[in-house]
């Protein structure tokens, strides 16, 4: 299918690395190495059932729930091959 001047494949490109970039970003969030006995936010100790179901758990559920709430989404549009973001 032409679609101009982009090459045969260019969109499936761009999906492809947005999926990846998109799945990079999730493994960056997760924790690695060992967990801690006790919240390094608040203090709280850890329950043992959350370190062993999340390995590298640094902070309480309390303060993991919070930390969710601020973080900010990733936007899903990959601009590496946008002509727009060149314009900015």
């Amino acid at each position: 299918m032409a679609s101009g001047w982009a090459k045969d494949g260019a969109v499936q490109e761009q999906i492809d690395a947005s999926i990846e970039d998109a799945v990079q970003h999730a493994r960056d969030q997760l924790a690695h190495g060992e967990s801690l006995s006790h919240c390094e936010e608040c203090g709280v100790t850890i329950p043992i059932a959350r370190r062993q179901a999340v390995p590298g758990t640094r902070l309480c559920i309390n303060c993991q729930a919070q930390v969710d709430e601020q973080t900010t989404t990733t936007s899903g549009y990959n601009r590496r091959g946008s002509k727009d973001s060149q314009l900015r």
